[in-house]
């Protein structure tokens, strides 16, 4: 269920986002199962990242939600209209802040640019699964040609 797409125009007040968020479109969480918030952001917060993830995970706890983060590096750090944010981060930093929160609201992190692909908790995971696939898989067939060599 899509609950809503917020804006801060001008500025990357994510408290104030989320608390809209929580506070508008969460208070029927009963009616249900699960619920997910997903951040689409291109920079760092304008707040303090101990201070997002400190109400992330009062929020995320209270309301039985995750927060899932996907940033977007782009090569400029002035916005189209050539607003400056309250607070800058390299895209390195960013990225380390928004970890951060997203382990604070048990979400997942995806991080992407133009080039591709930086990284994603979604393809560590797979590529792990893939990993242990393989190493059975290796075991398998070395139990498979003792057995051969045996009989």
């Amino acid at each position: 269920r899509w609950v809503l797409s917020l804006q801060c125009k001008g500025s990357r007040n994510f408290l104030s986002a989320l608390r809209r968020a929580v506070e508008v479109d969460f208070k029927d969480k009963d009616k249900h199962k699960s619920q997910g918030l997903y951040l689409l952001t291109t920079g760092i917060p304008d707040q303090e990242t101990h201070t997002v993830s400190a109400y992330v995970a009062e929020v995320c706890r209270g309301f039985d939600l995750q927060l899932h983060v996907c940033l977007f590096s782009v090569m400029e750090d002035i916005d189209s209209h050539g607003v400056i944010p309250a607070r800058y981060a390299n895209p390195t930093e960013t990225a380390v802040a928004f970890k951060e929160i997203v382990q604070a609201a048990n979400g997942r992190f995806h991080w992407f640019g133009e080039e591709g692909i930086f990284e994603s908790d979604d393809i560590t995971i797979i590529l792990s699964e893939m990993e242990k696939a393989n190493n059975y898989s290796q075991k398998c067939a070395f139990l498979v040609e003792s057995l051969k060599q045996r009989s």
